[in-house]
């Protein structure tokens, strides 16, 4: 069973933004006349939703209350946790800010296990679900109920994927576009509901792409700086596709209200060349006297040791030469390390030698090759970060575990 610390750092940082955020967020609530229906807190960000109108307004009374409104307690929590006392917690925290009105809500997949790690049964949360665009829906809404106070399950995707991420190294992602239409009418033709996940592609900004891994924490897939997400409505924001054309028919089919006139794409332009200059080398940079954030430690620390939660942190050490050589073994580099040697004693101000890379995903040795060097050969490790484990068990991802 994964338990949360209710008195770790991470919960009272939570706390704390919650503190902030939540009340600003109060006032703008349905319930309050503003325009806020449902509140998403998870994905590494804030979203204000204001959409899931036809689930809000058609099934309000089924969840036994009078405001639609739905504040998304915990996302998926049943894939990597199993908590009781956490969530209670998080559910106190949201009602204390946002008050009792509110419908507070969880999502996990569709299975019995997931469900029964992730969510609180009856009526202290309403249980949706997700599951993979294409898998029958209604089974997965039967076994949504049993988890859910009699008469207050209205079947809801709370994730319908209407593509799907990238990671580096693969091909660009695409579904097709009837195959994803017909599987969300499969939800639309007998009232129930799906929030399109991603309805608009985006793009993860600066080093905020994100990860997965698979059955073990070496198989790791770090994500694009694009989350097109071969969305309907484009990272661009494009629409003139078939996918955002198949989607609407059916979603017109089923709503009760007419949709809005389909917009235009986007105005593209052309910006020409873009010069960029160069400022200094990396490796120059070391000889600035009185510089920061320089640590000194026996082993070697992880990156939030030392502070430094995201881009590139660089490992400076020394070792003997030998005469075959030696070899470098990062047994838990995370996520991707480029190695450079100098000798100090031949030509301290010549830049280091590139050698190779060792990857988390091929951890493999890299051999150092002899240098004729009086002095210890300098050993330079520039680790970067690929983007933190955001989805599964393997979730605490330091960086680095182990140089």
């Amino acid at each position: 069973m994964a338990v949360v610390n209710l008195t770790s750092n991470e919960l009272v940082q939570v706390e704390k933004w919650w503190g902030v955020l939540l009340p600003r967020i109060a006032p703008f609530l349905y319930s309050n006349g503003g325009p806020i229906i449902m509140v998403q807190i998870k994905y590494e960000s804030l979203n204000l939703a204001k959409g899931y109108t036809n689930f809000a307004s058609s099934n309000h009374k089924k969840l036994g209350k009078t405001f639609e409104v739905a504040f998304w307690i915990e996302n998926e929590f049943g894939s990597y946790g199993d908590d009781k006392v956490y969530l209670h917690h998080l559910v106190t925290l949201a009602r204390g800010h946002l008050g009792d009105d509110i419908i507070l809500y969880t999502t996990d997949g569709g299975s019995r296990e997931t469900l029964a790690k992730g969510t609180l049964r009856g009526d202290t949360v309403y249980s949706a679900v997700d599951f993979t665009t294409g898998d029958e829906p209604w089974p997965v809404f039967k076994l949504q109920k049993e988890f859910n106070a009699p008469g207050k399950s209205p079947p809801l995707s709370a994730e319908f994927y209407t593509g799907w991420l990238t990671h580096w190294g693969e091909n660009i992602v695409k579904t097709d576009a009837d195959f994803t239409a017909a599987a969300l009418e499969k939800i639309l033709s007998r009232n129930g509901s799906a929030v399109l996940y991603m309805a608009h592609g985006g793009t993860n900004f600066g080093f905020y792409s994100g990860a997965n891994t698979g059955e073990n924490e070496t198989v790791y897939k770090p994500d694009l700086t694009s989350y097109d997400y071969d969305a309907p409505i484009k990272e661009s924001g494009d629409v003139d596709n078939a996918k955002f054309k198949a989607l609407r028919l059916v979603i017109n089919k089923y709503s009760s209200a007419s949709l809005p006139s389909v917009p235009s794409n986007n105005q593209k332009t052309g910006y020409g060349d873009i010069q960029l200059q160069k400022t200094a080398f990396l490796f120059d940079t070391l000889n600035i006297k009185d510089a920061i954030d320089v640590f000194k430690s026996e082993s070697p620390i992880s990156m939030e040791s030392a502070g430094q939660m995201s881009g590139f942190l660089l490992y400076i050490s020394g070792y003997a030469a030998i005469n075959n050589g030696s070899t470098l073994f990062i047994p838990e580099v995370h996520d991707r390390a480029q190695v450079f040697i100098s000798c100090p004693s031949k030509d301290d101000s010549k830049r280091p030698t590139y050698i190779g890379k060792i990857e988390r995903w091929s951890n493999r040795p890299l051999a150092l090759p002899y240098t004729d060097c009086s002095s210890n050969i300098r050993l330079f490790i520039l680790v970067e970060n690929m983007g933190r484990v955001n989805y599964g068990p393997f979730m605490f991802d330091r960086k680095v575990k182990s140089l």
